[in-house]
C-alpha cells in the first residue's frame, strides 16, 4: 500500500490487532501490578512512586481506548454497528498523551520499553484510523440518518 492510498480496514486485520491488543494490555496490567511495585520502590523515593503511578494510569488509559476502538471494529464487521455509528462513534482519542520524559527517566528499562510499546501500538491504530477516516463517506440526508436509527432501534 502506498503512502497516498488510505488504509482499508478489514476483519482480519482487526482480529489480529485485537488479539495484539490484548497480549500488550495483559502485560501492563501484569507490569504494573502497583501492590508490589510501590512497596518495593521505599518511601523515600516518593517521586519514583508517583512516576510509575502517573505512568500506569496513563499507559492502561491508552490501552483501554485501543482495545474500546477494536471492540467497535469488530462490532461493525459483525453488523451489530452501522459504519455511520462506526464513524461517530468509534473514534479513537486524539489526545492520548505520551509518557513524561522526566517520569520515564524514573522507571526501571523493562516499563519504560512495555510503555514504549503502548504509544507505538496506540500510533499504528491512529494511522489506520486517519486513512480509513479519508475515505470518508458524505454525511447521510436527514431522512437517511433517521432511517439508520430507526433500523437499529428496531433491531
Amino acid at each position: 500500500m502506498s503512502m497516498t492510498q488510505p488504509a482499508t480496514i478489514n476483519p482480519r486485520i482487526i482480529e489480529g490487532l485485537y488479539a495484539e491488543a490484548l497480549v500488550l494490555a495483559d502485560e501492563v496490567r501484569a507490569a504494573f501490578r502497583l501492590s508490589g511495585r510501590l512497596e518495593a520502590a521505599g518511601r523515600e523515593e516518593d517521586l519514583s512512586r508517583i512516576a510509575l503511578s502517573c505512568e500506569a494510569l496513563r499507559t492502561t488509559t491508552r490501552m483501554m481506548h485501543a482495545i474500546a476502538w477494536l471492540l467497535n471494529h469488530r462490532a461493525y464487521f459483525m453488523g451489530e454497528l452501522s459504519e455511520f455509528q462506526l464513524r461517530r462513534h468509534g473514534k479513537l482519542a486524539l489526545d492520548s498523551a505520551a509518557a513524561d520524559p522526566e517520569r520515564l527517566a524514573l522507571l526501571d528499562p523493562e516499563i519504560r520499553d512495555l510503555i514504549g510499546a503502548s504509544e507505538r501500538f496506540y500510533a499504528r491504530l491512529m494511522r489506520l484510523d486517519n486513512g480509513w477516516r479519508q475515505t470518508e463517506l458524505p454525511m447521510p440526508s436527514a431522512i437517511a440518518a433517521l432511517r439508520e436509527r430507526i433500523r437499529v432501534v428496531g433491531r
